[in-house]
């Protein structure tokens, strides 16, 4: 099974997403790392260069947006991260006219801690995703800018704070701008567990906003291993990662829906799962993308090593 990996074919990919459906799909998608604004040209030990800002993942992310708001023209995103796990209760962001950044990486060069990247809350949204969790029997409840919800980088030492991740503000840099003043983005947070059940039950909770022209996007890393970076690169990683890595589009892009569940939940039982993932939460929002589109068809955009992106729902 072939899937898409160069910038023509997940052009064509894209292009074939029908425009203006009932129900927008819901994304998972690769959001890298703060490398992905890198200076040009800076060079880094720490990840490939296909992962910096000249590589594949930023040429698609560039690709990506423009794409969504032709497709989509989405009144709101709801966004996922891996950076953001919660227990049992979801977080749902309520920030207001102004979308602070939280900067959750320590140690970088000034240049990472200039980034600007301006959007805006919204009530209405914010409250109808807390809804959509109550009405599935799931806890949830807004949080403000007056409350922190992780540790800031720009200080010494690091300083609590609220406001967009970096797996939100850097690819969404790429995809939209830095300036985002036509539709509200919303940051809900995950899961904080490897049961791909119920992160899967996060993403179908808030599956009636894509009928409401909410852009359900889930952003998260196939392979995430700080502890022994080698595998972040295809050529360099172990058997086990690298076979782990290929089943996830074949298991996603299963049509029949309780395959795909069982091809889906059984990944983590792969040899590989454990040395890709040391600690789960950069896989799991595949879970919560493909639960928010868990009717209708699966389409893999592209299948960049460690960082694809695939629509549910379609």
């Amino acid at each position: 099974m072939s899937f898409p990996k160069t910038q023509t074919e997940w052009q064509t990919a894209l292009d074939a997403l029908p425009s203006n459906p009932d129900k927008i799909p819901a994304f998972f998608f690769g959001h890298g790392s703060p490398m992905l604004i890198a200076p040009i040209g800076e060079r880094s030990r720490a990840m490939p260069s296909s992962m910096g800002p000249e590589g594949y993942l930023a040429s698609f992310l560039r690709d990506f947006g423009p794409a969504l708001r032709a497709k989509y023209n989405p009144k709101g995103i709801v966004v996922f991260s891996a950076h953001w796990e919660t227990l049992g209760v979801r977080h749902v962001t309520d920030y207001g006219d102004r979308n602070p950044l939280l900067m959750d990486y320590y140690g970088f060069e000034p240049h990472y801690y200039g980034q600007k990247f301006e959007s805006r809350g919204d009530r209405t949204l914010a409250e109808r995703v807390v809804q959509l969790y109550k009405e599935a029997g799931q806890d949830a409840r807004l949080t403000s800018v007056e409350e922190s919800r992780g540790w800031d980088g720009r200080a010494s030492p690091p300083r609590p704070g609220p406001g967009l991740d970096h797996g939100v503000f850097v690819p969404f840099k790429l995809m939209f701008g830095e300036n985002v003043d036509d539709m509200p983005i919303v940051q809900v947070s995950i899961e904080s567990s490897t049961n791909p059940e119920q992160n899967w039950a996060v993403g179908k909770a808030v599956s009636k906003l894509r009928e409401e022209g909410i852009l359900v996007l889930a952003g998260g890393l196939t392979v995430h291993n700080l502890r022994d970076r080698k595998h972040f690169a295809e050529h360099q990683a172990s058997p086990n990662v690298r076979d782990f890595e290929k089943a996830i589009p074949v298991a996603a892009s299963q049509s029949d829906l309780d395959q795909r569940k069982q091809l889906m939940f059984d990944l983590v039982k792969y040899d590989g799962f454990r040395d890709a993932h040391p600690t789960a939460e950069h896989f799991v929002p595949l879970y919560i993308a493909a639960g928010a589109g868990e009717e209708g068809g699966v389409k893999v955009i592209n299948a960049i090593y460690s960082a694809p992106t695939i629509a549910f729902g379609i």
